[in-house]
């Protein structure tokens, strides 16, 4: 059999597969155009090594969107992206509108644009909330979750980063309440600079601790002079009515997301600064992780993912339970370990021990993330690209093995 042969025979039968999963224009461009034979044998070949795991941008390219542009709707910048599903089949896309400049602090507004068609048209922008109107009040951190027995979103945020505040929604996001301030039983007189999220919250499905809202967070405390940052989560155990803090992750930890696992063990995946502020340069450019067997309360000794390389930079991780009972994780972020660029999706189908699925969603400038599952195989992505420009929303398809 000639290899000419063998490279049409290729080529067919990952055209074939890609029509029948709707993802021809994922891997066209592997078994065709004017490269030479070779070429496109080898593009074939590998397609085909990667068909079990591969993923795909579901549809064309400009489907992207572009849901905040900065400089546009009264804000000098949107920053900080939380995605949302509410069990009413709503996206709810949250995020900072920075009123005066990009920096961190200032007037800053928490806005939200609500999706009923899985992402295809968007509704237009609204404050959930503001504060001083132009005084530089900062609000922001957004981080969402669900109660999945009341169907209420909880939505946490912070106002210039020393006090946490709650809102909630009972009409799938339409609406929201005036927030309740719960800094005094979330944080600790020995704790500084404080952030939710940001991203989003889970509701624990397993263990003794089912039915728990768990909210990501992290904070500064003071050592040996300097501010030193840690991780932590907050819960509530009686439906987002109170909440409380659990302990310290490992310190020069930040910006922080959560996962269920199969047996209800909770991974935290967690930005990581040893390598600048821990003088420990061999543990630097990689995601830091640990994980707690009582629901967040506390946390094992921090380990280091090497796969999950990163600049310094927030990162989305969502767990998702498939029909069959298994799991799998959805992770993005900067995939470089000094710039903010290259914003890549990567999946695991072992709880995390391995990610032998990627995808590059962006290679350009492109920093913050958030993830939300869709179902039939898709996760929506909203991030930060072009250098702040834009929040963009896009689909991926995920062939699973």
């Amino acid at each position: 059999m000639s290899a000419d042969f063998l490279s049409l025979w290729a080529c067919d039968l990952v055209l074939l597969a890609a029509w029948w999963g709707r993802h021809l224009a994922a891997v066209g461009g592997a078994c065709g155009g004017s490269v030479g034979l070779r070429q496109r044998w080898l593009g074939c070949v590998a397609v085909l090594a990667a068909w079990p795991g591969y993923l795909a941008v579901a549809g064309d390219e400009a489907e992207r969107s572009d849901l905040f542009t900065s400089g546009m709707g009264g804000y000098h910048t949107y920053r900080i992206p939380a995605l949302l599903g509410t069990p009413g089949g709503t996206l709810l896309a949250f995020c900072e509108g920075r009123k005066t400049s990009r920096n961190d602090d200032g007037d800053i507004d928490l806005l939200l644009r609500r999706s009923t068609d899985g992402g295809r048209t968007w509704e237009a922008p609204q404050v959930v909330y503001e504060e001083g109107d132009d005084a530089p009040v900062t609000i922001g951190n957004p981080c969402a979750v669900v109660d999945g027995q009341t169907q209420t979103i909880w939505l946490a945020f912070c106002r210039n980063n020393t006090d946490v505040l709650f809102s909630k929604s009972t009409d799938d996001g339409r609406t929201w309440s005036a927030p309740v301030d719960v800094t005094a039983s979330v944080k600790r007189s020995e704790w500084g600079w404080y952030a939710t999220g940001p991203g989003i919250g889970i509701q624990l499905k397993r263990g003794p601790h089912a039915g728990r809202l768990v909210i990501p967070c992290d904070h500064s405390e003071e050592r040996e002079g300097r501010r030193v940052m840690h991780s932590h989560a907050i819960f509530s155990d009686d439906g987002g009515h109170t909440w409380r803090a659990g302990e310290s992750v490992s310190p020069h930890t930040d910006e922080c997301q959560l996962a269920e696992l199969g047996d209800g063990t909770l991974l935290i995946n967690m930005r990581n600064y040893w390598g600048r502020d821990g003088g420990r340069p061999e543990r630097g450019g990689r995601r830091a992780v640990a994980r707690s067997h009582d629901g967040g309360a506390t946390w094992s000794d921090v380990s280091f993912d090497a796969t999950l390389v990163e600049p310094m930079c927030q990162a989305s991780l969502i767990s998702v339970e498939r029909p069959d009972g298994s799991r799998l994780l959805c992770f993005a972020n900067p995939a470089s370990s000094t710039t903010r660029h290259r914003l890549t999706l990567r999946v695991s189908f072992d709880e995390g021990a391995t990610w032998p699925v990627e995808r590059l969603i962006d290679a350009g400038a492109a920093a913050y993330s958030a993830l939300a599952w869709l179902g039939e195989g898709q996760v929506a992505i909203l991030y930060e690209r072009d250098d702040y420009r834009y929040l963009t929303y896009l689909v991926v398809a995920i062939e699973q093995p």
